[in-house]
């Protein structure tokens, strides 16, 4: 996985214009994670068991291809997914892929994917987005998301701001939930380390790629 100059590329930046960039996004996290509550995830757990829950994946399939794309601790992998399908139910879509990224407070994510849905529709998809917090360092590896509520393919390309309060860490494997409206999103990643529970901010998917975080 390719790092990004993301050092270089904010330094190329006037100061005023980089401090001008960390208080926007300083105030568009804390919107989002002020506005995301905690209810949502049975509510839609409860509206998928409504809608069918049967039309998502299977959750013993759903470990299995996480643990073998992963490659990490199968157990912190297994109790990651469990909790996901106890918030969430059965996800309708998944997306196998590769990101990396880096952060000093101010932090940038990018990454590519296959989105693959239940229905049969399958499309390469990439992210990016910023993250603000107690944010340091940089990762690179890969990441299984577990996507719920989604109506069609093409509702993937939208924001999802991150939950307040939502991040998980199991032996070394990190996941959060990122939700626009009733789609929820929950990438799990291996070895996030500090970067997962201590920032917040947002993933934007698009069908190309996009050097652009905001």
């Amino acid at each position: 996985m390719t790092r990004f100059p993301i050092f270089r590329l904010m330094m190329q930046f006037p100061r005023h214009a980089r401090l001008a960039v960390l208080m926007v996004l300083a105030l568009t996290a804390t919107g989002c994670a002020t506005t995301a509550t905690d209810n949502g995830g049975q509510a839609s757990a409860d509206s998928a068991q409504a809608n069918g829950d049967t039309a998502g994946y299977d959750q013993y399939q759903t470990t299995r291809e996480a643990v073998d794309f992963l490659g990490g601790s199968a157990e912190g992998i297994a109790k990651l997914v469990d909790k996901a399908f106890a918030d969430y139910g059965r996800p309708n879509a998944i997306i196998k892929g590769e990101e990396g990224g880096g952060a000093l407070v101010f932090g940038l994510r990018y990454g590519m994917g296959e989105f693959a849905a239940k229905t049969g529709e399958q499309q390469t998809v990439y992210w990016q987005g910023p993250s603000i917090g107690w944010d340091f360092g940089g990762d690179a590896g890969r990441v299984f998301i577990l996507v719920y509520n989604l109506p069609s393919p093409d509702l993937m390309f939208q924001r999802f701001a991150g939950v307040s309060g939502s991040a998980f860490l199991v032996g070394g494997v990190g996941m959060h939930y990122l939700r626009s409206q009733s789609i929820v999103v929950a990438p799990i990643r291996v070895g996030v380390g500090l970067r997962l529970g201590a920032s917040v901010g947002y993933m934007q998917f698009t069908q190309e790629r996009s050097y652009n975080p905001f």
